[in-house]
C-alpha cells in the first residue's frame, strides 16, 4: 500500500500525498526554463495530462460516489464546483490571472478582441459611408482592426499628412489643433467617437493634428487593408467610389433610424466573427501584461485556483481509504504539462529564471498544505457528505480541464490530441493496478 511506507496520521500523509503530486510543477518549470518544446510537442503532453487527470476523476472520485450511492450529492457538488470555479477564475483573470497560461491568455484576449469589435460594428452603424456598404464587405474587414494604446501627449494623427486610417476611440480623450492657425483647439473627442473615415476612401490630407490628452485607446482600420479588400471586388470599389463623392451624406430613407434594420446589418457583418479572428501576437499579450500591474500576483491565484480541489480531494481521500495510486499519477501528469505550458508564456514574458521556479515550488508547498488541512477538514463527515465534497473537486477540475487544458492542446495538437488523450486517460488507469 502507498501508504505503509508513511509517517503515521492522515494529515502527515496527506501533506506528503499532496507534495508527491504537486512535485512535477517545479520539474515542469526547470524543463521549460532550459528546453521550449515546440507547440505540438506541449500540445501532445497537455491533452496526455488533460486524459491522466480525466481518469483519476473517473476512476476515484465519480466511480467511488457511485458505488456508494451518492449520485444527487456528487451531482450537487459537481454543479457547485463548476460554477465557484467559473466565477473564482473570471475574477482572477480580470486582475491579469488570464496571463497563467497559453490557452488563458488566448481565450481571455480573443473574448476580449471579439467583444470589442462587435462593439466597433455598432459603432460603424451609426457612420454613414460604413452603414451604406454591404455588410459582408465589414464582416472581412472587422478581423483586420488593431487595437493601440496611445500616452498623454502623444500624436495620433498629424495635419496635412497623407490620410491612412479611421478610428474608433475606445475610452481616453483627443485634441483636435490646427496648426496652421496657431495651433487652436478646433475639438475634442471622447469614448466611442471617431474620426478621419474618409480617409479609407479618399486618402486626402488630414485637416487637423489629434493629441492624446489622456491615456488613449483606440481601434484603427488602415487604408492599405481597406484597399486590398476593394481591389478584390470591383462592383464594391464602385460604390465606394460613389460614397467618396457624397461626402457627408446622410443615408437614404429610413435606415438610419430604424433600429431593427441596424441591428440586422451589424448581425450579418459580425455573424461567424469568432472563427476569423486572428490569435493574439505577442505584441498584445505583452501590452495586455502591462496593464495590468497586479498580473504576477493574479497569475499565482489563477494557478492556486486551478490546485485546490486537487488538493484537498487527495486529504479527502485519504480519510476514506488507502491512497489511490492512479489519483496520484494522475494529478502528477496533469500537473507536469500544465506548468511547463504556463512557464514557457512566462518566460516569453520575461519573467526571471529564479521567480518562475520559486512561483512553482511554492504552489507545491500550498498543495501539500491543502492536502493537509484537507485531511484534518473532512474528518468526522458521513459518505453522503464526502460524495458532495467530492463532487466540488471534480466539478472545478473537469471545468478547469476543459477551458484550459484541451483546448490549449486542440488548438496546436490537432490530430494528435485524441491519441495523447487517450494515453494519460491509459497511463493513469494503468497505476490501478498496482492498488
Amino acid at each position: 500500500m502507498l501508504t505503509d511506507l508513511l509517517p503515521a496520521g492522515a494529515p502527515a500523509q496527506a501533506f506528503i500525498f499532496g507534495l508527491i503530486s504537486a512535485a512535477s510543477l517545479p520539474l515542469g518549470a526547470l524543463v521549460a526554463l532550459f528546453w521550449i518544446p515546440r507547440p505540438r510537442v506541449t500540445a501532445a503532453l497537455m491533452a496526455f495530462g488533460g486524459g491522466a487527470l480525466l481518469a483519476a476523476l473517473t476512476l476515484d472520485l465519480v466511480g467511488e460516489a457511485m458505488r456508494k450511492h451518492h449520485f444527487y450529492a456528487l451531482a450537487t457538488g459537481c454543479l457547485l464546483g463548476c460554477v465557484a470555479f467559473v466565477v473564482l477564475n473570471q475574477i482572477v483573470n480580470e486582475r491579469g490571472g488570464f496571463l497563467r497560461s497559453f490557452a488563458t491568455t488566448s481565450e481571455y484576449l480573443a473574448k476580449r478582441k471579439s467583444e470589442h469589435v462587435r462593439s466597433l460594428a455598432e459603432r460603424l452603424s451609426s457612420v454613414p459611408i460604413f452603414r451604406a456598404l454591404p455588410p459582408d464587405l465589414i464582416a472581412d474587414l472587422l478581423p483586420q482592426v488593431q487595437e493601440r494604446t496611445y500616452q498623454p501627449g502623444t500624436t495620433i494623427i498629424r495635419q496635412g499628412e497623407p490620410g491612412d486610417g479611421f478610428f474608433v476611440i475606445e475610452r481616453g480623450e483627443v485634441d483636435f489643433i490646427d496648426e496652421r492657425n496657431g495651433g487652436r483647439k478646433m475639438r475634442t473627442l471622447y469614448d466611442h467617437d471617431v474620426f478621419g473615415e474618409m480617409a479609407l476612401l479618399t486618402g486626402e490630407p488630414r485637416s487637423a493634428t489629434a493629441v492624446a490628452v489622456k491615456e488613449t485607446s483606440v481601434w484603427s482600420i488602415f487604408k492599405e487593408q481597406f484597399d486590398r479588400l476593394l481591389h478584390a471586388s470591383p462592383e464594391l470599389a464602385q460604390a465606394v467610389h460613389g460614397l467618396a463623392t457624397q461626402r457627408g451624406a446622410v443615408l437614404p430613407g429610413e435606415a438610419a433610424e430604424d433600429r431593427r434594420k441596424t441591428a440586422a446589418w451589424v448581425h450579418a457583418a459580425t455573424a461567424g466573427l469568432d472563427t476569423t479572428l486572428a490569435a493574439p501576437t505577442n505584441s498584445e499579450v505583452r501590452e495586455a501584461a502591462a496593464r495590468h500591474a497586479g498580473a504576477p500576483l493574479a497569475i499565482w491565484l489563477g494557478i492556486l485556483l486551478d490546485g485546490i480541489p486537487e488538493s484537498l480531494v487527495i486529504g479527502s481521500s485519504l480519510l476514506q481509504a488507502t491512497m489511490s495510486a492512479s489519483l496520484i499519477a494522475g494529478l502528477f501528469l496533469s500537473n507536469f504539462p500544465e506548468a511547463l505550458s504556463s512557464s514557457v508564456g512566462m518566460v516569453h514574458q520575461r519573467y526571471s529564471r529564479m521567480r518562475i521556479f520559486l512561483l512553482w515550488m511554492s504552489l507545491m508547498l500550498m498543495t501539500g498544505l491543502g492536502a493537509y488541512f484537507g485531511a484534518i477538514l473532512f474528518q468526522g463527515m458521513t459518505h453522503s457528505w464526502f460524495a458532495l465534497t467530492e463532487g466540488v473537486a471534480a466539478g472545478a477540475m473537469l471545468t478547469m480541464i476543459s477551458e484550459t487544458m484541451l483546448p490549449e492542446a486542440e488548438r496546436s495538437g490537432g490530430a494528435i490530441t485524441g491519441a495523447s488523450t487517450l494515453l494519460g486517460f491509459l497511463a493513469a488507469i494503468f497505476f490501478k493496478t498496482f492498488e
